[in-house]
């Protein structure tokens, strides 16, 4: 009994354990149910939507064989037949037309037919190209579009396409685009393609060749050459058809379709000529106008031959009028150029400097002799002497350097930008009085865009960096210096715009000093508020006994000293002389006044402290000359440095300060003098004796001796 018992309850045992693993199998296998039912919910619709479009498109496919059967029966037959197959390996696209096409005789129901028919086809077209671009091009080349030029392939008709294409040309000519899009617009944009023609037996064909080297731009005969070709052909092979609907002025009220052609599209095509031929051949230079009167022949010989090929109306001139104008289109074209390069120069980088120096050459263009050539005679001032009087005063002559600008740098932009400006004002003098005048409007243009550009577009910059704020100073003084004169050089070398007097600059002049002025002087506000600061640091110079106190003094005076040295290396070379010692003479004299200030504010000054502002105030008189480094020559600076008391105003106040502090009562009372002292020239009498009271204790020769202080 025990051992079937133990066999049953085994038996029992796999048996749960066989289940478990088909338990486990079953999920796996549902996980797997779900997972292809959800990719098949997905899937659906998109199989739904593919046989949509299948229906679809073989729906469309059918209209288009319906179609095609109705125009043949709508289309007059009798065209010639022709080869059906291209020639193997045809290199280049073409176009064929057949040479004789029947006249569309019943042109009113005939007309108002194709019309609606084309009007169907182009609709059907753009449904069907959103369906499959496959059919796109069987389509393509069933009804005679051109393919792009950049495609190499030959359309041609064959046979039973004979009178097909004659009517789909027309089709494609009430609307015009078909033609210009495949043909002209290509033809006026790609200087590589040219017309080919090739005339066969009942069958003419035009093909378009690409040249393996040719120009980036055609010149206006080119262009109007291919195109005249385009329209000669289809003038002869297809345009010349005579309809029956009378139009206002049209000869025997009878209009062609090459009348109705040219109406539909040449506000277009002329528009692209324009802008994608004339523009670009419109010269950058006076000496070249003169050439430009080929382009104007070329333009009135293709207008002509449009017009007799009736495509153009006898008042259409659109073509023939830019040309002409090619003054003032040569004016414009030149400002924006002038302006774009000049806006360029602007933004490029301030620290790319030149070397200014009287002697120095600067590339501007070679003025002429007033009064050489074909220039107007220089009108000389009438003499201001009596009458009788002898000029004895010619030997004396100013100096050449006289009305020089001082040494200095300029950034290499701002150099360039006034060789712009005397380029084209010298451009100006060669030009008529119309187009003088915008070039002369387009300098000042280029002055008051600085003006406006210039502190905009580099603040930071002029904020932060105190050699750019210098370069930014000698660039504006350096524009003002030739404002002055720029109007005068050329007042007798152009047209009556310029020497009448009114073409000048010089109102300009104080807005660009100013300009530079107030960067600078922003820049020497930041400077001295950096050394106030420093200075701050000092603890009012106050208990110079106490170890703490005198290091930080000592070391504010170091720092000062250290910024002015290197302001000292920044300007260096940089700013002209007089401005580089003035503003260094400024900041040294800053750090002097706050000096003294803060020592005579103190109310007491113990010997000790006496000893040890006076060794301050050494180092400040003998190192602060040495930071008058104007020249890169060592030895030339020496003069400067020997010069601070006529820079630096508080220069001899300092020293009367060490003198105090340094001396006792009755030399103070001698160097006062009774108000007639050195020390009375530097210190009022209140100062004096503040000091007196601080260094000297109370006594009865301190009393005297402020009694003598009045």
């Amino acid at each position: 009994g025990s051992l079937v018992a133990a066999v049953l309850a085994h038996s029992g045992r796999l048996d749960k354990e066989h289940l478990g693993a088909r338990v486990g199998r079953l999920s796996r296998r549902g996980e797997v149910c779900t997972m292809i039912n959800k990719k098949y919910s997905e899937f659906l619709p998109s199989m739904q939507s593919a046989e949509e479009l299948v229906a679809q498109v073989e729906g469309l496919a059918k209209n288009i064989d319906l179609l095609k059967a109705s125009i043949e029966n709508e289309v007059t037959p009798g065209a010639p037949s022709a080869p059906s197959h291209p020639k193997a390996g045809a290199p280049t696209p073409s176009w064929a037309v057949w040479s004789r096409p029947q006249t569309c005789q019943s042109s009113g129901s005939v007309w108002r037919a194709l019309s609606w028919w084309g009007f169907v086809v182009s609709l059907m077209l753009e449904e069907f190209h959103l369906i499959s671009n496959s059919l796109l091009e069987l389509i393509e080349g069933l009804f005679l579009p051109l393919p792009a030029v950049s495609k190499s392939r030959t359309v041609r008709a064959g046979p039973h396409w004979s009178s097909l294409l004659l009517e789909n040309l027309c089709l494609s000519l009430c609307s015009g685009q078909l033609l210009l899009q495949y043909i002209l617009k290509p033809l006026i944009s790609h200087p590589s393609l040219q017309p080919v023609p090739e005339e066969q037996p009942d069958v003419f064909i035009l093909r378009f060749r690409a040249q393996e080297f040719a120009l980036d731009e055609s010149s206006p005969m080119e262009v109007f050459d291919k195109i005249k070709l385009v329209f000669e052909v289809l003038h002869k092979h297809l345009l010349n058809v005579p309809l029956d609907q009378p139009g206002e002025g049209r000869r025997e009220g009878r209009v062609t379709l090459a009348e109705l052609l040219g109406e539909l599209i040449w506000e277009e095509l002329s528009d692209c000529l324009i802008h994608n031929c004339l523009v670009s051949s419109i010269p950058t230079n006076s000496s070249k106008l003169e050439q430009y009167k080929e382009v104007i022949e070329s333009t009135e010989e293709f207008e002509r031959a449009l017009k007799k090929m009736q495509f153009l109306k006898e008042d259409t001139t659109a073509l023939l009028k830019y040309a002409c104008n090619v003054d003032s289109h040569f004016a414009n074209k030149k400002c924006q150029d002038v302006i774009m390069a000049a806006r360029s120069l602007m933004t490029s980088e301030i620290h790319n400097t030149v070397k200014i120096t009287p002697d120095s050459s600067i590339c501007l263009p070679e003025l002429p002799d007033p009064g050489s050539g074909d220039h107007l005679k220089t009108q000389r001032p009438p003499s201001l002497l009596p009458h009788g009087t002898v000029n004895v005063g010619s030997e004396s002559r100013l100096s050449p350097f006289t009305l020089c600008l001082p040494p200095c740098r300029v950034s290499s932009s701002v150099q360039q930008l006034v060789e712009l400006a005397y380029h084209t004002l010298l451009e100006a003098t060669a030009s008529t009085d119309l187009c003088c005048v915008q070039l002369f409007d387009c300098v000042r243009n280029i002055f008051q865009l600085f003006y406006e550009v210039v502190p905009t577009y580099h603040r930071e910059n002029l904020q932060k960096l105190p050699q750019l704020a210098a370069i930014h100073h000698n660039n504006c003084m350096y524009i003002s210096h030739h404002l002055l004169t720029l109007g005068h050089q050329f007042r007798y070398r152009g047209p009556g715009v310029l020497s009448s007097g009114a073409a000048t600059f010089v109102d300009l002049v104080p807005g660009f000093r100013r300009l530079g002025m107030e960067c600078f002087l922003a820049q020497m506000q930041v400077q001295k508020g950096e050394i106030l600061e420093r200075l701050s640091s000092a603890r009012n110079f106050s208990n110079m006994d106490d170890e703490e106190n005198y290091c930080a003094a000592n070391k504010a005076i170091k720092q000062v000293l250290h910024q002015l040295r290197r302001l000292g290396m920044v300007w260096q070379d940089v700013l002209p002389v007089n401005v580089y010692c003035k503003a260094m003479g400024a900041l040294l004299n800053t750090a002097l006044a706050e000096i003294v200030t803060r020592i005579a504010a103190l109310e007491d000054i113990s010997a000790e402290d006496a000893d040890r502002l006076y060794s301050l105030c050494r180092i400040m008189v003998e190192e602060g000359p040495q930071v008058f480094t104007p020249l890169l020559e060592e030895d030339k600076n020496k003069k400067y440095q020997e010069e601070v008391p006529v820079y630096v105003h508080k220069w001899m106040t300092f020293k009367g300060l060490m003198i105090i502090l340094q001396a006792n009562l009755q030399e103070i009372v001698d160097q006062w003098a009774d108000g007639k002292g050195p020390l009375a020239e530097e210190f009022s009498a209140a100062e004096v004796k503040s000091l007196i009271r601080a260094l000297f204790q109370n006594t009865e020769r301190r009393a005297a001796a402020l009694a003598k202080i009045k």
